[in-house]
């Protein structure tokens, strides 16, 4: 029996003597729990796993009941509301997994979840060492999800961002330690290349320069077997995936290097570079380095986002006391005392005092928003100087600022189609780079056969596209990072494309070029019966089920409210219910087809028209500017709007907009844009978000302002945290240096390539220039991209 563990590769104790069955022989084990899960992974038909890893599985660690009690913690409702979002009857959960080594990992991972009842889906990053799981509670809890992966030997546990900044350090920390031992081998070996090129050890005897060349072997082999392992493993997991990446020849020019060195050293015939090696393979793990690092700079506002949240709360107890409370466990309805230059916990209602808040992280601007009776406070957002009391009404993954993070990493794990344009390319750039490597050794070899592995080597290293492949990443990450600074939530993938593309802009009215805040100018009354108070009083019990902004101004005018049965909401058109035998509605005025006017809403008794209410709503004050600058950028702006009045004619010959369509339902809405799309045309449309799902389904690009609905149930592509149609202009702005950018990056991996493939191919560039030529055009992409985040 071997001297290892069959599971973890670790050494099997003294005295200790157990096995497995694998495939009719006897494999011996370290311990129980080694043997329990490789008895997991062979009864369930995954010994695929043990054939295709690349590193040791790692040590497990035995369940006592402590961590098993643990485990079953994170199937507490209360609990879940802190890393748990939903998907209709769905729940997703973001984990953290230690132990991925390589792709059969994850192979392993997703057999093993997959074939849980109720599991639905996993998706694993090797990179990141996460994975995402949707599954159904119902059928099964996530504990035992958590449970099934440590049988098999990963440790998980729902990620934090603390976590992940915790996971990058140890990438950072691994990068250094790599380089460290490159650039201590490199300097040892150039000691002895530089005394044996410039002939300090002529004279001696044969067998001291051989003896050189071994001490150089010895040296050169830690950087190969350590530092440069990463580029090798890489290389070969995406071989066995069938794909040809980035680090593929770079690792045959080192390894092969390496190789023929090794070979003339022990044969004592031919040259050896074991110093060109660690040089090499010191420059490019530095060039990775300092990618990593950029890179990072380019995604940490969304990983600082999270830290903005505070530890502690002020809890207020129903005997009036404070009770200070870590932040993570309030819970819906409590009470939280917030006081000047505190960060608020929560999201919640003020229902007393009064201040004014900085909202900045979200929407951009550093102006202070004012606060008071029943106004809504966000968590992260900061308390300027007033005394305030809130009543939570959001926590866990429902707060606004929860949902702007799992957007935003939704968008960039999305990918858009130029980018998978690039990857192929890029992929198929490999495969020639490859073919044409090979013809440069065959013709090197018939001119020069001593320089022709060497010309190879600078080939594979000089030309490989790594440029070209970080060369719309980069971008989009920085601009969707600059465009969430400002104030826009980025949804979708396809955004930034999509925008430079724009032909027509169509734009809802109410709460969009206008403020949506209503206030009744006018009440016409139709029957003898009804006062205008007791008008208003119903349409205001009416309207308390409704979310559309003209519901505000009924609400002000409330004497009483009226206890109504079977409410209905029509979208588009009103607000019905039943008050005792009689039928009560709100909306249009054309409704029941009974008679037509230029009020903005009627209220009806069953069918009848009782009272019209005509209401003032003010325009916004950048919708002229705004209109005009896209106006000015070749775009064409439409208005379609379910206003049955005249104020929409009005308001579109106020703002010259080109045409305009009043009392629109939301499907006469969404068969405008699609007419328009029949036409070629590539539309936005910008509305409240509200009663625009249909519309927003049709369009190309589809923007939401923030006073509209939810935004974790939005359809909408954008939503504009500051409801500020300046917004717009900013989105477009960055859209298109976006576009200009990854042009130039483009520009710039295609010209290096295709400059310094001749030049390798005719042995003009020495290995160790080739890899410094290509990590500055990878460094060139990237910091050009970075020039987004200060926009």
């Amino acid at each position: 029996m071997s001297n290892s563990c069959f599971h973890c590769l670790e050494p099997i104790p003294a005295g200790f003597d157990d096995h497995i069955e694998f495939e009719g022989k006897n494999e011996a084990v370290c311990c129980i729990g080694c043997k329990a899960v490789a008895e997991t992974i062979i009864s369930q038909g995954m010994t695929d796993y043990y054939k295709f890893r690349t590193d040791s599985a790692g040590k497990v660690e035995t369940l006592v009941p402590e961590q098993l009690n643990f485990i079953k913690s994170y199937d507490n409702q209360e609990i879940q509301d802190d890393f748990v979002t939903h998907q209709g009857d769905l729940s997703e959960v973001l984990l953290s997994v230690e132990g991925i080594s390589c792709a059969a990992c994850a192979w392993l991972i997703e057999k093993q979840l997959l074939a849980l009842p109720g599991v639905a889906r996993v998706d694993v990053n090797t990179s990141t060492y996460r994975a995402m799981i949707l599954w159904n509670k119902e059928k099964i809890l996530l504990s035992e999800i958590i449970k099934a992966l440590m049988e098999i030997g990963y440790k998980a546990y729902p990620f934090q961002a603390d976590d992940e900044a915790a996971q990058k350090q140890a990438t950072a920390k691994a990068y250094i330690r790599r380089l460290g031992v490159a650039g201590l081998m490199t300097m040892q070996v150039m000691m002895f290349a530089f005394a044996m090129y410039f002939g300090m050890f002529s004279g001696m005897e044969e067998d001291f320069e051989q003896y050189f060349r071994w001490i150089s072997l010895v040296l050169a082999t830690p950087v190969i077997l350590y530092s440069a392992l990463p580029f090798l493993t890489n290389a070969v997991n995406g071989l066995k995936a069938k794909q040809l990446n980035m680090d593929l020849p770079v690792s045959l020019a080192i390894f092969g290097a390496y190789s023929a060195s090794a070979y003339a050293t022990v044969m004592e015939v031919g040259e050896v570079y074991f110093e060109s090696i660690c040089m090499f393979t010191f420059l490019l793990l530095l060039g990775k380095y300092l990618e990593f690092r950029a890179r990072l700079k380019a995604s940490e506002f969304t990983a600082n986002l999270q830290k903005l949240l505070p530890l502690t709360a002020r809890k207020l107890l129903d005997d009036g006391t404070e009770d200070v409370i870590a932040a993570r466990n309030l819970k819906l309805n409590d009470r939280v005392l917030i006081k000047a230059g505190e960060t608020i916990a929560a999201d919640g209602i003020v229902i007393d005092g009064s201040s004014t808040v900085d909202e900045s992280m979200m929407t951009g601007e550093h102006l202070p928003v004012k606060k008071q009776l029943n106004s809504q406070v966000f968590a992260g957002t900061v308390n300027h100087d007033g005394l305030m009391t809130i009543e939570i009404n959001k926590i866990g993954q429902n707060t606004l600022l929860n949902q702007i993070i799992r957007l935003q990493y939704n968008a960039l794990s999305k990918r858009p189609k130029l980018v998978e344009v690039t990857d192929k390319v890029a992929q198929w750039f490999v495969a020639c780079l490859l073919v044409f490597a090979s013809m440069t050794a065959i013709g090197w070899y018939q001119i020069e056969p001593e320089q022709a592995f060497w010309v190879t080597v600078a080939v594979l290293v000089a030309t490989c596209p790594c440029a070209l492949s970080l060369a719309i990443p980069t971008a989009l990450t920085c601009a969707v990072a600059t465009l969430t600074k400002k104030g826009i939530l980025i949804k979708e993938a396809h955004v930034l494309e999509t925008l430079t593309k724009l032909t027509r802009v169509a734009f809802d009215k109410t709460g969009t070029l206008t403020e949506g805040k209503f206030s009744i100018a006018k009440t016409v009354l139709f029957s003898s019966e009804f006062t205008e108070e007791k008008a208003l009083a119903l349409s205001a019990s009416l309207e308390k089920y409704s979310e559309h902004p003209i519901a505000a101004a009924f609400l002000e005018h409330a004497s009483e409210y009226h206890e109504l049965n079977d409410v209905t909401v029509h979208p588009g058109i009103g607000i019905s219910a039943k008050l005792g035998t009689d039928e009560f509605s709100l909306g249009k005025t054309g409704w029941f087809g009974v008679r037509d006017s230029q009020a903005q809403a009627t209220l009806f008794i069953n069918q009848k028209p009782i009272a019209d209410f005509y209401l003032t709503d003010k325009v916004r004050s950048n919708a002229s500017s705004v209109i005009e600058h896209l106006k000015s950028s070749g775009l064409t702006c439409h208005m379609l709007t379910g206003d049955s009045s005249n104020a929409g004619e009005t308001l579109s010959k106020q703002l010259n907009l080109d045409s305009y369509q009043s009392n629109c339902s939301p499907e006469e809405k969404q068969t405008a844009v699609e007419s328009w799309s029949e036409n070629n045309e590539v539309v936005a449309m910008i509305g409240d978000g509200v009663n625009d799902s249909p519309v927003f389904n049709s369009a190309h690009l589809s923007v939401a302002m923030e006073t509209g609905a939810d935004i974790s149930k939005n359809t909408a592509d954008v939503v504009l945290l500051k409801s500020d149609l300046n917004s717009i202009n900013t989105l477009r702005e960055v859209a298109i240096t976006t576009r200009l950018i990854v042009k130039q990056n483009l520009a710039i991996s295609l010209c290096y390539n295709g400059s310094i493939l001749p030049l390798a191919a005719f042995g003009l560039i020495p290995p160790w220039i080739a890899v410094i030529g290509m990590t500055t055009s990878s460094i060139v992409v990237i910091c050009n991209s970075l020039r987004l985040l200060k926009l």
